[in-house]
């Protein structure tokens, strides 16, 4: 009896130990030994570059300091661990865990894509983040991304873009026809049907092709970035306003199913992690921008020129031909993004038509008012 009794609790010990290893192997080892994890966030930005690749930085040292390191993430800039434009597959494939760049570099994947970084002519930051938080924009978000395996938030926002840079001055359609320019999404589109060949670059390899005059013109952000990038060294003229980009909304997106196999806790601090961050980079470039443009004007001596009312309208009816094209050929999903898209952006114009756009013309108008204290 003793004998039985005996083999029966090893039995019992030798399959608790063996559960035990089967569930330990199914951890990363730092996991298993210090209960920590490390993940990988692959970026398209230029390693350094103010705002964009910075801002990556700054969401991964939250999530350090949050989690008290229990998750750390560790950046990696565009190219160095895939190619700039090529986050997408890398976090849908596992390469890495997350990825940041515009979800308006993959409208290869879906059209819908182009909603939730930027259309001509469409949302600007803040109204950006009200469609995504109350208008139904982040659940059509995760409908779409979890078709390809991922689950996405906006984590950055670089605020209403400048038009671009140009080698030479633009005062009708006619000048831009045959341009080699870079202009990403729906707006380089548009450009196409006005004539334009459309070059997509990443950030990091537009100087050169500038310089050797594979490009003749490029967007790309703002005074912020441009300055940094030393647009204005091979392109004189910067134009503005850059109605293409309102308010580009850049993503956070995650391997869906690595993602919610964290604990609860760690799901919801990159959650609330990248929503911080689609604040402080709007701020950012928002402070940054108007300090950087002086600079660009006055030290190196930028021809600021506004794009004139015929270009803007040929503009908006090309980008309006490219909407009505995207809507009427795309799949249930791009035309639900889109049904609430255009309904939302038509309320905030009938709002905002009183408030913001009506506030910012009363403040232009001549009155005695402190410059400074």
């Amino acid at each position: 009896m003793k004998g039985s009794m005996k083999r029966r609790n090893f039995l019992k010990g030798a399959l608790a130990s063996s559960a035990a290893v089967a569930a330990a192997s199914s951890f990363p080892a730092p996991a298993i030994s210090q209960g920590r994890m490390e993940w990988k966030m692959v970026t398209s930005w230029p390693r350094g570059l103010g705002g964009l690749h910075t801002g990556a930085e700054r969401f991964a040292q939250r999530i350090g300091e949050m989690t008290d390191g229990r998750l750390t993430i560790k950046v990696f800039a565009g190219g160095e661990l895939v190619p700039a434009l090529q986050c997408f597959d890398a976090v849908a494939g596992g390469t890495a865990e997350i990825g940041h760049d515009a979800p308006y570099y993959h409208l290869s994947k879906s059209p819908a894509m182009a909603f939730y970084s930027t259309v001509p002519f469409g949302l600007t930051a803040t109204e950006m983040a009200a469609w995504m938080h109350f208008g139904g924009g982040q659940q059509l978000f995760e409908k779409l991304m979890a078709r390809f395996g991922l689950k996405a938030y906006h984590g950055g926002n670089t605020g209403h873009q400048l038009a671009g840079w140009f080698r030479k001055e633009i005062k009708s359609v006619d000048d831009l026809k045959g341009l080699k320019f870079r202009m990403p999404g729906q707006g380089g589109l548009a450009m196409q049907k006005l004539g334009v060949n459309v070059v997509n670059l990443p950030g990091g390899e537009v100087f050169q092709a500038l310089q050797s005059g594979a490009l003749d013109g490029t967007e790309w952000v703002g005074p912020y970035n441009d300055l940094a990038l030393g647009f204005y060294k091979v392109a004189p003229f910067y134009y503005y306003p850059g109605f293409h980009e309102p308010g580009t909304a850049l993503q956070v997106m995650f391997n869906k199913a690595k993602l919610e196999a964290l604990p609860k806790d760690l799901q919801a601090i990159l959650k609330y992690c990248c929503h911080a961050e689609n604040d402080t980079m709007l701020a950012e470039f928002n402070a940054r921008s108007g300090p950087a443009l002086r600079e660009l004007v006055t030290k190196h001596q930028v021809k600021l020129r506004k794009v004139p009312n015929e270009v803007v309208i040929a503009f908006g009816n090309a980008s309006g031909e490219v909407l009505q094209e995207v809507i009427d050929k795309g799949d249930d999903i791009t035309k639900e993004v889109a049904r609430s898209f255009l309904a939302f952006r038509q309320e905030q114009i009938n709002y905002n038509r009183i408030t913001d756009e009506a506030y910012t013309i009363a403040r232009r108008l001549r009155f005695k008012y402190p410059t400074k204290a």
